[in-house]
């Protein structure tokens, strides 16, 4: 049977590949992205998205810890961010009814037919940057979505400090303007979250060699720890408990504070009480410290922004794996 060569066979054999090959690598070149984050008191951060046709911006909240994507309906004329299906001329009730279809845009790429919920409970919509294995329904994550487009199936996480540019997201590209170039990879030990292992927490007088599960969750400010991990931190501390609005708090004048030390893949992240230590409007001189009770099923350690702002998160879809490198910030 005569087979048709390939067209780079074919040139190889003429002697013109050589000269064409840079012009055909243009050609394979795919995207990146970047979106700039908004930063709201180091608790919170945003993403702006585009839905529909013509295209309605709505403010996310980028969340690695889950995998839908979720925006608000516009049931009365004077909401703000949320989404009118009636506006949009690409807009289509999926075939259970439970989810939208229609054009969804991020950092400057687009996929077509991308399924999202429509709910009245959140003020902000949830970009979930997650695991088909933890989407709701089945439905595929937008990352998923949007991965035969990107140069590198991976995105890069930034957060900045408040007072500083907010952030920034990467997809498809490591982010080597506001991170260090040297990045500890770990496999992920579960494909519904970020999850990996942590082999253990030292903070000043208390330390845990017990080899733990823990996540990245951009969504989530603060890091959710074990309730016993959780006790004995906030002890060598000192912290004392606020009754009223729940949380732990230090002086925010108190000085000389220890580092929270995890241990990931065999490195050493040190989280300083600049981030751990923030002020939420305690009033009486006293600043919040970032830490809550992780309970129920799952991953025992929830690390959340006040981790992510220490240390980039590089969310290596193709490799199955995550990266950490510190992250530069600028003095405010």
């Amino acid at each position: 049977m005569m087979r048709t060569p390939s067209l780079r066979a074919k040139m190889i054999n003429e002697g013109t590949w050589a000269a064409n090959k840079n012009q055909f690598k243009k050609t394979r070149v795919l995207a990146t992205g970047n979106s700039t984050v908004s930063d709201y008191y180091d608790n919170e951060y945003f993403i702006n998205i585009t839905l529909g046709t013509p295209p309605q911006t709505i403010v996310v909240v980028p969340d690695t810890g889950s995998a839908n994507l979720y925006v608000a309906p516009c049931n009365d004329n004077d909401q703000q961010n949320c989404f009118d299906s009636s506006k949009s001329s690409t807009s289509n009730a999926t075939q259970s009814g439970k989810y939208v279809s229609d054009v969804f845009s991020v950092a400057g790429l687009t996929y077509k037919t991308q399924e999202f919920g429509l709910t009245t409970f959140i003020q902000f919509g949830i970009l979930g940057l997650g695991w088909p294995g933890n989407a709701i329904d089945n439905v595929v994550p937008p990352m998923q979505n949007l991965l035969p487009q990107l140069d590198k199936p991976l995105f890069s996480v930034w957060f900045d400090r408040q007072g500083g540019s907010g952030g920034l997201i990467t997809f498809g590209a490591i982010d080597s303007e506001n991170c260090d170039s040297n990045i500890n990879y770990v496999k992920l030990s579960s494909l519904t979250y970020w999850q990996f292992s942590m082999s253990s927490v030292h903070v000043g007088s208390y330390t845990s060699n017990k080899p733990v599960q823990a996540i990245s969750s951009t969504g989530t400010s603060w890091i959710g720890a074990p309730s016993a991990d959780m006790n004995a931190i906030v002890k060598a501390i000192n912290a004392q408990y606020d009754n009223i609005h729940q949380i732990y708090y230090v002086s925010c004048t108190q000085t000389g504070l220890p580092d929270w030390v995890f241990t990931i893949g065999g490195k050493q992240y040190n989280i300083p009480s600049t981030e751990y230590v923030t002020d939420v409007g305690l009033g009486n001189g006293n600043c919040a410290v970032t830490i809550f009770e992780n309970s129920g099923f799952g991953p025992s350690w929830v690390l959340g922004d006040t981790f992510i702002r220490t240390y980039c998160n590089f969310y290596d879809i193709g490799n199955q794996q995550i990266g950490f490198s510190k992250a530069r910030h600028t003095e405010v």
